[in-house]
C-alpha cells in the first residue's frame, strides 16, 4: 500500500465535492490501485482515474488527477472535477494545481 498525499488544491476540491467518508474511500483505493487509470500525455506521468458518483456512474462520475511516485512509494492527489462540469484537463492546469 503506498502513502498518499493530498495537495491544498486537491483538499478544496474533494472538500466542495465528496463526504469525508467518500474522500477517504477513494484514498484507500488508490493506495492500493495506483496505477489505475490514464497517464496524461504532456505532464510528466500525472494519471487521471475515474470515479463513480451515487447515481450518475463512472462516465458522469469525478475525474482525480495525481501522480505515482513509484520510488518514493507516494501517491500525489493533485486535483479533481466533476465531468459534467469540466470535459478534459490540460497539461498547463495541471502545472497550475501543484
Amino acid at each position: 500500500m503506498r502513502t498518499v498525499i493530498e495537495t491544498p488544491t486537491f483538499q478544496k476540491q474533494a472538500g466542495k465535492i465528496w463526504s469525508d467518508e467518500e474522500r477517504m474511500a477513494f484514498i484507500n483505493w488508490i493506495a492500493e490501485h495506483p496505477t489505475a487509470g490514464d497517464v496524461i500525455p504532456g505532464t510528466d506521468g500525472a494519471r487521471k482515474v475515474r470515479w463513480s458518483v451515487a447515481g450518475k456512474g463512472k462516465s458522469g462520475g469525478i475525474r482525480v488527477i495525481y501522480f505515482n511516485l513509484t520510488e518514493q512509494g507516494t501517491v500525489v492527489l493533485i486535483t479533481l472535477y466533476q465531468k459534467a462540469e469540466q470535459a478534459h484537463i490540460q497539461p498547463s492546469d495541471i502545472k497550475k494545481a501543484l
